[in-house]
């Protein structure tokens, strides 16, 4: 990263609003509508024993879109900006503090592509370092002219680009008081007065992430790669892919999935709170990762409610579903938080009670999951825990034992997702139309009236595939940090 040798420092009291400004340059092709570089800040405190405190701050992500209206004569290149800011305040000790911190850009869409033989740089990026001076250097990329007169444009060629790039690496921040450092960033498309038609409805997406410390990487990744060691068991992680050699290898899920099993796995992640120690109510826990996504459970539950107030097992239109989950609780959380929730496909159907309750854990997988009675795809971000998470939460050695009988002490002991209480599953029992499948107190599996207020729920979802870690150990005290 190119630093200038000094760095240019703006006190808090001549902080005042920033207006991004989207460049519009005369071409000939293609106009873009663009969004990027709102005022909605993320402010993140990272403090430490002493007054010190450093804190974030980051504008809104950047979206690029081409749609066919948006082509036409006289068009010029479109650009989004937005910025990412580091706040420094001195303790009242010695008035003399120095920090470092990272920023990174997340490209989380990108379908364009090239259209000259040449390959042309189309989509470029710019970034101006808190020394009003521009970037010129970063190592993972290729600095690019592109265009030509009005529409020459220079920047880093990030025409096909995805994933994560670091745009600040150990970057430091000196303070004597208060002060603040701003990095500017635009993605600009640019018109190469050639027939470009090839990327109309393509769109990009990219937002900043700012941290103290480095990432630990993407989530998924990092679950996969890093915790998942390649042995079975190891840190309570199972890879489901059917070629396991452990006890019970055969009973596998065969889904490719990862997932935490056993008495107490290292799974904790906080999830909507930016607070040093994680707050109770905050705490989820890590049920595996599925299709590059990372599925959580919270770990309180919520208090004893109705399934449906109208005594149905149609989850669609289920109370719990609209009015608790998919109402009060996702409102909950800030847009910072609820953005990183995944819209997801839930399997709703179920089955009959022989094939889900008194089978083992591979066979209710099969008919809940794979093959349920009926083919029902629920969209939503909230859902609750299928009755095959319960079932291969439990060690190895219990995926034989039918899930009416997880009762016995060597399953009960061994279930991370065990907690003693009476709790709702998502999986309805279609012997009966108000019957749902819901977990003992005992630690077997069952089934009650929906509009029974004897369980519990605990809200689950999927996050993001482009979530990404800053820190923790997966600990109850310790437990993952999403970046944001």
């Amino acid at each position: 990263m190119t630093r200038a040798n000094e760095k240019k420092v703006l006190t808090l009291s001549f902080l005042g609003v920033i207006t991004l400004i989207i460049l519009v340059i005369g071409a000939t092709y293609a106009y873009f509508a663009a969004q990027g570089g709102g005022t909605e800040n993320i402010n993140v405190n990272a403090n430490t024993a002493t007054t010190d405190n450093l804190s974030f701050q980051v504008g809104e992500p950047i979206s690029l879109t081409a749609n066919q209206e948006d082509f036409g004569s006289g068009m010029g290149n479109k650009s989004g900006s937005t910025y990412a800011r580091a706040i420094l305040t001195a303790n009242n000790a010695t008035n003399n503090a120095t920090r470092n911190y990272y920023i990174y850009l997340n490209i989380t869409n990108n379908n364009f592509e090239y259209t000259t033989a040449d390959e042309q740089a189309e989509i470029l990026l710019k970034v101006t370092a808190p020394d009003d001076i521009e970037v010129t250097n970063i190592p993972e990329l290729t600095q690019k002219t592109s265009g030509s007169g009005d529409n020459e444009v220079t920047g880093f060629d990030i025409t096909t680009q995805t994933g994560l790039i670091t745009i600040a690496d150990n970057y430091e921040i000196v303070s004597n008081g208060t002060v603040a450092q701003e990095w500017l960033v635009e993605i600009t498309f640019v018109n190469l007065n050639n027939d470009q038609n090839a990327n109309t409805g393509k769109s990009f997406s990219a937002s900043l992430i700012i941290s103290e410390k480095p990432l630990l990487g993407n989530f998924a990744n990092y679950i996969t790669n890093k915790i998942y060691t390649g042995v079975d068991g190891e840190n309570g992680l199972y890879y489901h892919d059917g070629l396991g050699s452990y006890t019970n290898a055969s009973q596998e899920a065969g889904d490719n999935s990862y997932r935490y099993a056993g008495a107490n796995p290292n799974n904790y992640v906080c999830f909507g709170s930016d607070e040093e120690t994680c707050p109770a109510d905050n705490l989820y826990r890590i049920i595996g990762v599925f299709d590059n996504q990372v599925k959580i459970v919270k770990n309180v539950p919520l208090n004893p409610i109705q399934w449906d107030i109208n005594d149905s097992n149609n989850w669609q239109n289920a109370s719990l579903n609209l009015e608790i989950l998919n109402g009060s609780f996702i409102t909950s959380f800030s847009s910072k938080w609820s953005d990183k929730i995944s819209n997801s496909s839930w399997k709703i159907a179920g089955n009959n009670w022989a094939n889900l309750g008194t089978s083992v854990v591979k066979n209710t997988y099969t008919n809940e999951i794979v093959s349920p009675l009926e083919n029902t795809i629920y969209k939503s971000k909230i859902g609750l825990m299928y009755v095959s998470d319960y079932g291969y939460a439990s060690s190895p050695e219990n995926w034989q034992t039918v899930l009416y009988n997880y009762n016995l002490d060597s399953n009960i002991n061994n279930n991370w997702l065990y907690q003693e209480i009476y709790e709702w599953l998502l999986t309805p029992n279609l012997d009966s139309y108000n019957q749902i499948l819901a977990i003992a107190n005992n630690g077997s599996v069952n089934h009650y009236n929906s509009a029974g207020t004897g369980c519990s729920a605990r809200p689950t979802f999927y996050l993001n595939s482009d979530v990404f870690l800053s820190r923790g150990t997966g600990t109850q005290t310790d437990p993952y940090r999403i970046a944001l």
